[in-house]
């Protein structure tokens, strides 16, 4: 009895064994990454989610759920996105939370499944201008084919035609969005016309639906400077940045030394480069190009001529316009930021350089007015009828002398001879005017 005791407990050890290695595969170690879409669509977001899937993809999680609730933005930066989820080879799931308006429209279609919370909105993805207006046909055309593309992209046989009514406003469904008005689906419309595969109150809902409930959830949020390059390339921001920046260059050259206005300066063109470094849309070979402009408008204060100022300038201007994600919108941005400074001077200088006590330290305001002493010549308002003597003939200017001192005159009137006696009659500046006297 003692042995088979004995046995039976050997036996229970090693099925306990066994069991607790078996637990863990049983939990399969799966993985479910979260990435949220928020705010503005823009360049820094692609560069945040290019990140999230690469990082899912290593760590082997079984999808990546993108968490949007976005009102748009820009149609480059979606298209972006889109190609970078056509390329992984994880799972996406996009959950509409509750937004997915333009580029957040387009970027959920590109998704293997899209479900919505019950307050979701997708679609109204028609191309607006940055004055807020329709864009041009072209372009409406060519985002036309891409809401297009993005809807026939999944497996899930969803009709291409809801993604272009989203888009084009003359498209009429029977019940569903009249001539005139953008398509926008609402969970049970886009849950009946198969653009959603279902509504769920919350991402833990939708989580445990898909079957993931003993996952690990891994929620990959945007890093420091992650934000801060998707705070600085955001459209709105970038002319700002660029005024601040010609603005406090502009300052800086009224003043002596380097202080507050050119650091102010340097500081917002350094943040510009860095975010959109940091999001990718320039290089660094632009960085370097800036940094050469830099060096040759410093030389031009050692090199006269004027060659080497005007090339950085230009250099520093080429550098602006190759950093931003198009050239047209970075010289919009940039005439802007002149504007900007040449405003912000006249305005500081004409109206309230009088008044402001800072600018008094950094403008010169003083002149060289005769209350101050200062004379630009000598008016000799005393010899006004004293007579004397024509030294040389005057047609009309010539040398006349008056207590013996020679002085430089005007006749009145015409032609005075030599040794002629004259009067002066008045003084205008440096114009002594005389005519001819008998007095003496």
């Amino acid at each position: 009895m003692k042995h088979i005791g004995v046995k039976m407990f050997a036996a229970f050890i090693v099925l306990l064994s066994v069991f607790s290695f078996v637990q863990p595969a049983d939990a399969d170690g799966q993985k479910v990454y979260v990435a949220p879409v928020k705010k503005e669509v823009e360049r820094g977001l692609a560069s945040f989610l290019e990140r999230s899937i690469e990082e899912a993809e290593e760590n082997g999680a079984e999808a990546l759920i993108l968490d949007i609730n976005t009102p748009g933005g820009a149609v480059n930066a979606a298209e972006e996105i889109g190609q970078i989820m056509v390329n992984s080879t994880i799972e996406t799931i996009a959950f509409i939370n509750p937004n997915a308006l333009s580029a957040g429209s387009y970027i959920a279609l590109y998704a293997d499944q899209i479900y919505m919370s019950p307050s979701g909105k997708m679609g109204a993805s028609a191309v607006i201008t940055s004055a807020g207006s329709d864009a041009d046909r072209k372009a409406q055309s060519s985002w036309l084919a891409a809401m297009k593309n993005a809807a026939e992209s999944s497996d899930r046989d969803r009709d291409p035609l809801y993604a272009e009514a989203m888009v084009d406003q003359s498209i009429e469904i029977d019940g569903l969005v009249e001539a005139g008005e953008l398509l926008t689906f609402t969970p049970a419309d886009a849950e009946e016309f198969g653009y959603s595969e279902g509504t769920h109150d919350n991402l833990d809902d939708l989580i445990a639906s898909l079957g993931y409930e003993d996952a690990e959830v891994i929620s990959i949020e945007p890093t420091f400077t992650e934000n801060l390059a998707r705070f600085i390339t955001n459209p709105i921001v970038v002319p700002i940045l660029l005024s601040v920046a010609s603005l406090g260059l502009v300052l800086e050259l009224y003043s002596p030394g380097f202080g507050i206005a050119g650091s102010m300066g340097i500081g917002a063109l350094l943040l510009f480069f860095f975010g959109h470094l940091i999001a990718g849309l320039a290089g660094m070979e632009v960085l370097i190009l800036f940094l050469v402009g830099v060096g040759l408008i410093i030389a031009e204060f050692f090199v006269p001529g004027g060659i080497l100022g005007i090339a950085g300038l230009v250099a520093i201007v080429i550098s602006i316009l190759l950093a931003g994600e198009s050239i047209a919108f970075m010289g919009i941005a940039l005439s802007v930021a002149l504007l900007v400074a040449v405003i912000g001077m006249v305005i500081m200088v004409k109206f309230l350089g009088k008044n402001l006590h800072l600018l008094k330290k950094i403008i010169l305001s003083d002149s060289t007015s005769t209350e101050s002493g200062y004379v630009s010549n000598v008016n000799r308002h005393e010899l006004v009828g004293k007579t004397g003597i024509a030294r040389t003939a005057l047609r009309p200017s010539g040398t006349i002398i008056i207590d013996e001192e020679r002085i430089d005159a005007v006749s009145e009137g015409g032609y005075v001879n030599k040794d002629q006696k004259v009067i002066v009659v008045k003084v205008e500046g440096s114009r002594i005017v005389v005519r001819e006297t008998d007095k003496f």
